[in-house]
């Protein structure tokens, strides 16, 4: 049986660990590469959608990264128990126009015995912000680990 580590129940260093790994695939804006972290019919809530499985979540994932350009997430571990992580997040992007934004959320991520995300709730609010006002500014991708996370960040 295949696993995505770490698994639960998790402790308050294995649920960070899952919290920055899933930032870091997020941050590369490749959708094959972030579904393989749910399970086959992994349920979602993301503001007024509803994908189920892997070929809805990839195809929800590029509608997105095709609309929010230049893409740079950070998430924040705010809670945890034996199979159930909940994280707050921020991320940057700006649409086709040129405008930016600031996009804050929660999620409330559920994982089975082999670490895969089976349910996934969000909530999100968008507001928009001036060029100047962006605080993430490292290059596309990965975070790098000197960045401040969103705490340091004051948001």
């Amino acid at each position: 049986m295949e696993t995505k580590p770490p698994l639960p129940p998790f402790t308050a260093e294995t649920a960070a660990q899952k919290v920055r790994m899933a930032e870091d695939a997020w941050n590369s804006r490749d959708p094959d590469r972030v579904v393989q972290v749910y399970t086959e019919n992994s349920r979602w809530r993301n503001r007024a959608e509803f994908p189920v499985g892997r070929t809805e979540i990839r195809e929800f994932l590029q509608r997105k990264w095709a609309k929010e350009l230049d893409y740079r997430l950070i998430k924040e571990i705010w809670a945890y128990t034996d199979n159930r992580i909940a994280v707050r997040f921020a991320y940057e992007w700006h649409d086709e126009a040129g405008n930016w934004f600031r996009s804050y959320g929660n999620e409330n991520w559920e994982f089975n015995e082999a670490g895969f995300m089976q349910r996934r709730f969000a909530s999100i609010n968008d507001l928009q912000i001036k060029p100047e006002d962006r605080l993430f500014h490292w290059p596309l991708g990965r975070r790098p680990d000197e960045h401040p996370g969103l705490s340091e960040l004051g948001l």
